[in-house]
């Protein structure tokens, strides 16, 4: 697993991940299956993963989607690596764990992920896109949210993780801080014109793009569409015409 070493000089296009949060496999294929060959990745989370297990994973990678697994791991160590020790050899490309689990937790995880999930890029989770300033100090957290993404993006890369999920609005932040390096992979998209639903801090497609997003997530904008394929090629098309620097 090649912590850190993505190089954007190699994809200048931001990719779309589509979000399967539905409730059945049926109903997550369903949706993915009509933008076979328009659409590489799908994200499949804790709904479908705790409804129809790791199998899941397999059946999308089987139809020749790259599969994002957003599991956002957050244990002690021992747990953590135990949980991604029995993903051994399933063809998710991208994991996530949460990075207040804190160094120890990130740096077993990823020597587990070495071990068992070697062409998987394991991806820290730093503030949820639901989390505003007052809602991290409900939970006991003073800094503001810049601040406090800023301190695990830069645990998480020390440890080796090879990106990062976060808020698309923290794009420019982490490639200042952090470099081209890392890839930045931001849900909380929402194209001009949709509902915010229950996210705080959003963008569009196109000003993800442009601010160094090496992946973009997007939900319910595509699954709520009356023509979901149309909603799709609508996202592809504004990302393609962003205008994305070759460096940061």
């Amino acid at each position: 697993m090649p912590g850190c070493q993505h190089d954007k000089s190699l994809e200048k296009m931001t990719e779309l991940i589509l979000a399967l949060d539905v409730e059945t496999q049926d109903e997550a294929h369903a949706l993915a299956s009509p933008l076979r060959g328009q659409l590489r990745w799908v994200k499949l989370g804790l709904q479908l993963f705790t409804r129809h297990g790791p199998g899941i994973v397999d059946s999308f990678a089987e139809k020749g989607f790259k599969v994002f697994l957003d599991l956002k791991l957050h244990d002690i160590p021992n747990t953590v690596v135990s949980a991604i020790k029995s993903l051994r050899g399933r063809p998710c490309s991208l994991l996530t764990v949460h990075t207040l689990g804190g160094p120890a937790m990130l740096s077993r995880a990823m020597e587990a992920a070495r071990d068992a999930l070697p062409n998987t890029e394991l991806l820290g989770v730093t503030v949820l896109t639901s989390m505003d300033a007052a809602q991290l100090a409900a939970v006991g957290i003073s800094f503001a949210p810049d601040a406090e993404v800023r301190l695990l993006a830069k645990m998480a890369v020390e440890s080796g993780l090879s990106g990062l999920v976060c808020s698309p609005r923290e794009l420019p932040l982490l490639r200042r801080e952090l470099g081209p390096g890392p890839l930045l992979v931001t849900p909380g998209i929402r194209p001009g014109g949709a509902v915010a639903d229950d996210q705080q801090r959003t963008l569009t497609p196109a000003e993800a793009a442009a601010f160094g997003a090496t992946h973009i997530v997007v939900g319910r904008p595509i699954l709520k569409a009356p023509d979901p394929v149309a909603a799709t090629l609508a996202i592809q098309r504004e990302i393609a015409g962003a205008l994305r620097p070759d460096t940061f």
